[in-house]
């Protein structure tokens, strides 16, 4: 008997069997996402033109790549939306999604912020202190004061930076004495380190620094390393460049979100802004040896630019003034101290370790190339 009725059991189980073998094919292919690209509107605390801008460019293209495009940073120079110096309150308000900068501009906030970078950090090279954030509990600090704050802010300290020059002088510095009277730049906890040695200080961003010296505002400055010196136009204005100084000898770069925009992203995307930091950390550093290395080179050669070993009494003198520093805002500010404290115990056994471990450098760079 020929089954004719529609609605019989047989037709009934082979139509769902269809629809279900279907389901399962459809189900074999990759599934293409239709979730609309978050923008993310971003600024650096840098002129377009210099290294530090081109940094937080890397971090934006690693991010928006890993993200399939699901994720957009578009990063603006310093000034675009907001001053330098008022990023971090406009990640913070929302005005901006996020930033690209350094904890140390941030010092009129915390003076605790700037121990992410000023002063010898107990003999911790940048790299070290990364490590001191990552693992010894500074992250977990870094948020505290940024909650006390009341900052709506999620921070990722990455991006070690080489040690930072004495800076840009009219004549070589011989001896402390010589920075007395200067009208000088620098950042952070670095200003009271240098006002204590006697030098007028001004706290400029990166962009005013040259037509400050060219104007005779500032008589010396540092900035950073070699590419960013000489993009921004120092040897234009000096041919002396003190080398090695402990002011900023361990300092990283700050990448910030706005918190409530973080926090509402997808979880997956949370990890690939959080993730990319580190990605983007390790590449800053390869690039910087490469460029700085080049750019270090071409000072010398193109530009004339004569370079001295800042003098061990220097040093010194601002490891003393670094002494009275630390120990009268540890007195006046308990997360000062708390920070202070921290990094204090962490560089006992890392910095111990790192210089009983490896080995001097300079003895195999000598015996090949000053043979």
């Amino acid at each position: 008997m020929s089954d004719t009725n529609n609605t019989s059991p047989r037709r009934k189980f082979l139509k769902n069997a269809a629809v279900g073998t279907a389901g399962a094919a459809a189900m074999g292919f990759p599934m293409i996402s239709s979730a609309q690209t978050v923008n993310l509107r971003f600024q650096s605390t840098w002129p377009a033109k210099d290294i530090f801008h081109e940094y937080a460019n890397d971090y934006a293209t690693k991010v928006n790549a890993m993200s399939g495009g699901r994720l957009k940073i578009e990063v603006l120079p310093a000034g675009s939306v907001v001053k330098a110096f008022d990023m971090l309150d406009a990640v913070s308000s929302g005005t901006l999604d996020g930033g690209h900068g350094v904890l140390a501009y941030w010092y009129g906030k915390s003076p605790a912020l700037a121990l992410w970078g000023s002063g010898p950090a107990f003999g911790m090279d940048a790299n070290t202190l990364l490590s001191w954030n990552q693992y010894g509990g500074g992250q977990q600090l870094l948020n505290e004061i940024y909650n006390d704050l009341k900052l709506d802010v999620v921070s990722f300290p990455y991006g070690p930076m080489p040690t930072q020059p004495l800076g840009w002088f009219k004549k070589p510095i011989a001896k402390a004495d010589d920075l007395k009277g200067l009208k000088y730049r620098t950042v952070g906890l670095s200003i009271e380190i240098f006002t204590d040695m006697g030098a007028s200080v001004q706290a400029l961003p990166g962009g005013e620094i040259i037509p400050a010296m060219d104007r005779g505002v500032l008589d010396a400055a540092e900035f950073n390393n070699a590419s960013s010196d000489r993009i921004l136009g120092f040897p234009d204005v000096s041919k002396i460049n003190m080398l090695q100084s402990f002011h900023q000898s361990s300092e990283q770069f700050e990448i910030i979100f706005n918190k409530k925009k973080f926090s509402s992203l997808a979880p997956d995307l949370q990890a690939i802004l959080t993730y990319g930091t580190q990605a983007a950390s390790a590449d800053m550093s390869w690039k910087a040896i490469d460029r700085y290395s080049k750019d270090f080179a071409e000072l010398q050669t193109k530009d004339k630019v004569k370079f001295y070993a800042t003098p061990k009494s220097i040093l010194v003198a601002q490891l003393n003034a670094w002494d009275k520093i630390i120990a009268k805002k540890a007195a006046e500010l308990p997360m000062f101290k708390k920070v202070l404290d921290s990094q204090k115990a962490f560089a006992q056994r890392a910095v111990r370790w790192d210089l009983l471990t490896n080995v001097d450098m300079k003895i195999a760079y000598d015996h090949y190339f000053k043979g």
